[in-house]
């Protein structure tokens, strides 16, 4: 491990490793420590859908920028990450839920995205396995250029291109103190050394407000856990990504055939809860076949948890704090790190490498909760 880094990047997830590839790019020396393993984290554990159908500006248009670099991001990386866009089909349940699809779909639109709401009769045209009665469905919207990417071979791809320019990635290593002098980062200690450097940035993911602890700085972040199943391998059903805020639930078929999804159980609390509940594979089994009966016989192979870190308004922390200079924050994703990772590394790099902010970066800044009024994000799944 180096002893001296322009940049020393905490945590190997997506956010983590897109980040140290775009600043090498840069001609920046860059260090990642992560604890774990690459992807060991919410990256990992995720759906691994990527959307761009959001409530605010700010999420809508990160989604966006990312699968515009999605789009030929294999091509740039030289692996497969297996990105597909087969779209994402929100459903509606009330009038409540189709005012707040209109009011999404007019922001979503004037952004240049592409995206429909759809009446109840076109839904199975979109996901054919779909019974509209059952899921008590009065309309949905559809982006068909929302999709999926593999997380952990993203992950990899974006570590292995930023290893060939010069990365450094420490993986099996733990942060145990961070140095400053005179209101600045000084240095990062873990337990293989210290590192020296002007600039830390917290991608840590759940582990996020731990850090910032060391060094004083105060995260609104609640860890809740999340759990996930995935079925057998089945002959191809659809492609979409299904969703719905009301009933929690998310599902899709992956590349391979198997059915991956996930809800929250309905007496789920913030909190390091790790193991898998039985709670969730009923209320699972019920919600999902009353969604799809077609899949009621489908045997369940897998099931796993992972965290969302999630900030009062739903929405990611990015940026420097203001009470500590080189201290850059890249966490509170709430749920959707992966899928806006591509354009929030792009963000962070300049203004890590070039003192460049941007709109996004200073209404997504940690200040923004010493107001009393923030906007909310009202589109989150699971």
């Amino acid at each position: 491990m180096k002893n001296k880094a322009d940049v020393v990047i905490i945590g190997g997830g997506v956010n983590g490793c897109s980040l140290a590839y775009n600043l090498s790019k840069k001609g920046l020396d860059v260090v990642v420590v992560e604890k774990k393993y690459l992807a060991s984290g919410a990256t990992g554990a995720c759906g691994a859908g990527i959307r761009q159908q959001w409530s605010t500006k700010e999420n809508a248009s990160l989604a966006i920028q990312s699968v515009k670099i999605f789009e030929q991001l294999s091509c740039e990386l030289g692996q497969d990450i297996e990105f597909r866009q087969g779209g994402y089909l929100i459903a509606i349940h009330d009038e409540n839920e189709m005012k707040q699809a209109e009011k999404n779909v007019t922001m979503q639109r004037s952004l240049g995205l592409r995206v429909d709401i759809l009446p109840p009769e076109r839904i199975t045209q979109v996901v054919p396995i779909l019974d509209v009665t059952g899921m008590k469905a009065i309309g949905a919207t559809f982006c068909p250029t929302d999709g999926h990417a593999n997380p952990f071979k993203t992950t990899f791809a974006y570590a292995d291109a930023a290893r060939n320019l010069g990365a450094d990635i420490n993986t099996h290593t733990t942060v145990v103190g961070l140095k400053v002098q005179k209101k600045s980062i000084h240095a990062v200690m873990t337990d293989k050394g210290t590192i020296q450097t002007d600039v830390v940035v917290n991608a840590a993911g759940i582990d996020s407000k731990t850090l910032a602890k060391m060094v004083h700085v105060t995260l609104p972040l609640t860890p809740f856990r999340k759990e996930i199943m995935a079925t057998e391998r089945l002959q191809p059903l659809f492609e979409a990504m299904v969703i719905s805020f009301k009933d929690g639930i998310y599902f899709s078929q992956q590349k391979e055939g198997q059915i991956v999804g996930g809800l929250p159980i309905p007496e789920e609390k913030g909190g390091y809860r790790t193991m898998p509940t039985f709670a969730f594979l009923e209320h699972m089994a019920q919600t999902l076949t009353m969604y799809a009966p077609v899949l009621k016989h489908v045997n369940l192979l897998r099931h796993w948890t992972g965290f969302y870190d999630v900030t009062p308004d739903a929405r990611p922390i990015l940026g420097e704090v203001k009470e500590l200079n080189g201290f850059v924050q890249c966490n509170g994703f709430s749920g959707h790190g992966f899928m806006i990772s591509p354009m929030v590394s792009q963000l962070l790099t300049k203004l890590i490498a070039e003192g460049k902010t941007s709109e996004v970066l200073e209404s997504l800044n940690l200040e923004r909760f010493k107001g009393k009024n923030i906007d909310k994000e009202l589109s989150v799944v699971g």
